[in-house]
């Protein structure tokens, strides 16, 4: 009976360590989720604090895009290689300083080299996130538990505007803007602290090597391109920016050439190519950039549009989004659950339309109404977006794997969610010639509300033609994924969205990365 009763208490504390382990590493996705959205809302009253150019508040949001897609996949790698628990608690306690570090900065400058490092540390601490889920639970509690997670991604996508809204418009001790990082600092630290004692460790049995090379020749190659597109509008279009974006391609081609090498040596390239020889999979990389570049250019160009063209509060802003937010989320669900399974692609095609109906009514309202429109009148363009949006944001990950080889799953699921942040980066980099490049560099005060409409329509008419290559590219997805087309990848999907590919007693590769919405 004392055997009994021990054993079932030592059970129970097993039990209770591992659901505090899934509140730990759930509140840490949460807090990289919520830290992505609720700097938009911030951008103007940062800009306005810092005097900040418009290519530093660019980078403010795409420096943090671009920092964690290059690390994302390696990120997953040193956790399999060094332990997920160890690679979580450093860079939840790195996110944690950094967040310290912006919510300090005494300048633009100091703003955007601390979000660069906040970048770098999600990109060690969000891979591990669903890598220790699949350690600490067994296959059959898995479904329950990635459901849990779904739940807390989609709570900080749709919270982060309206938790930055508050904090900013609140100036909590006269702070302003800086408490939207300075809120991260009490999570992070106890998440530091409860991680170390109820996050078991684990490792992968098999862990792939690093490619430290590939990654520096992807980040030269990247900042190449990105730096100057961002700077040029303001440096008056040098020539050695086109020079230095031309010589992007050369420096692309060699890192293609590096990874081919780097498959024969040891097979462990930090990006597949071979999964490109798959039609699905290329054509859906091509839509996973492409509608990233569709998110970078619209969510900074619509904050600033509200809040500078025309006038609005961060509080007012953040509340005309709710409509949006609660479209996305509506339409996500019942494209997976009812629509998906029974039309495939099809939905994904609809949802591209929708969103480009939405924001061609957008764009004929910014007209129309110019500096005297409502937040009401905003509400019918954003669901319909949102609802566009929402048909395809939560299919696409299953419809681009669906013809992946099981034994390729998770290389290709790491390089779905880095090429999403790529494109978000390469979208906020496009926003100096699709927006700022139709605002003057100086603007007579009863100018600004015109010019900034202006420059928002004529940025929402590059959104609309993003769409429509989008909508294109999708032709090559399958006409039904394999999910709702046999049964492997059924069997796959009850198995949760960290463990696509796995087998349910199989170790999680660590560039098996969950594809968030940031």
């Amino acid at each position: 009976m004392t055997v009994e009763t021990t054993a079932g208490t030592t059970e129970a504390a097993v039990d209770r360590r591992r659901w505090l382990a899934l509140a730990v590493v759930m509140t840490a996705s949460f807090m990289d989720l919520v830290d992505v959205t609720i700097v938009n809302i911030a951008i103007p009253a940062i800009q306005q604090d810092t005097g900040a150019s418009f290519s530093a508040i660019q980078w403010v949001t795409g420096g943090y895009a671009l920092a964690f897609a290059i690390g994302l996949i390696t990120g997953g790698r040193l956790g399999d290689i060094y332990g997920r628990k160890r690679l979580f608690l450093i860079g939840i306690g790195g996110f944690t300083v950094a967040s310290a570090l912006c919510g300090l900065a005494a300048g633009s400058e100091m703003l955007v080299a601390t979000r660069v490092l906040q970048g770098a540390t999600a990109a060690l601490m969000v891979p591990q996130v669903l890598s220790i889920i699949h350690s600490t639970f067994p296959a059959h509690e898995r479904g329950k538990v990635f459901g849990m997670f779904g739940a807390i991604v989609g709570l900080g996508a749709v919270s982060g505007p309206m938790i930055g809204a508050l904090l900013t418009e609140w100036d909590l001790f006269g702070l302003g803007w800086r408490p939207i990082f300075l809120i991260n600092l009490p999570v992070g630290i106890a998440g530091v602290l409860l991680g170390r004692r109820f996050i078991s460790e684990s490792r992968a049995e098999k862990a792939l090597r690093l490619d430290l090379i590939g990654m520096a020749l992807a980040s030269v190659a990247l900042l190449m391109l990105l730096y100057p597109l961002t700077h040029g509008r303001e440096a008056g279009w040098p020539l050695w920016g086109y020079l230095s974006m031309g010589a992007s391609l050369p420096v692309f081609a060699l890192f293609v050439r590096y990874e081919q090498i780097k498959t024969r040596r040891d097979g462990s390239p930090l990006v597949e190519l071979s999964l490109f020889r798959i039609k699905s999979f290329a054509a859906g990389i091509g839509v996973q950039l492409t509608f990233g570049v569709v998110t970078g250019i619209f969510f900074l160009v619509w904050t600033l549009y509200m809040q500078i063209g025309l006038g609005w509060s961060a509080l007012r802003a953040g509340t005309t989004g709710i409509p949006f937010s609660i479209a996305v989320s509506a339409a996500a669900g019942m494209s997976v659950q009812k629509l998906v399974p029974r039309f495939g692609r099809k939905v994904l095609q609809a949802g591209a339309l929708v969103m480009a109906c939405g924001v061609l009514l957008y764009i004929w309202e910014a007209d129309r109404y110019a500096g005297g429109i409502e937040s009401w009148q905003m509400a019918l363009p954003l669901v319909v977006m949102g609802a566009g949006m929402g048909l395809i944001v939560a299919p696409i990950t299953e419809a681009i794997l669906s013809e992946v080889p099981r034994d390729h799953a998770g290389s290709a699921s790491g390089l779905i969610n880095t090429t999403g942040q790529l494109g978000m980066a390469l979208g906020l980099g496009l926003v100096s010639v699709a927006f700022f490049g139709q605002v003057d560099d100086v603007v007579a005060p009863e100018q600004v509300g015109p010019a900034f409409t202006a420059a928002f329509i004529h940025a929402m008419w590059w959104v609309a033609s993003v769409l429509l290559v989008v909508f294109a590219l999708m032709f090559a997805l399958p006409r039904k994924s394999a999910a709702h087309g046999g049964q492997e990848h059924g069997e796959q999907a009850q198995d949760g969205q960290g463990a696509a590919g796995q087998q349910p007693g199989d170790e999680v590769p660590g560039n098996e990365v969950p594809v968030l919405v940031h």
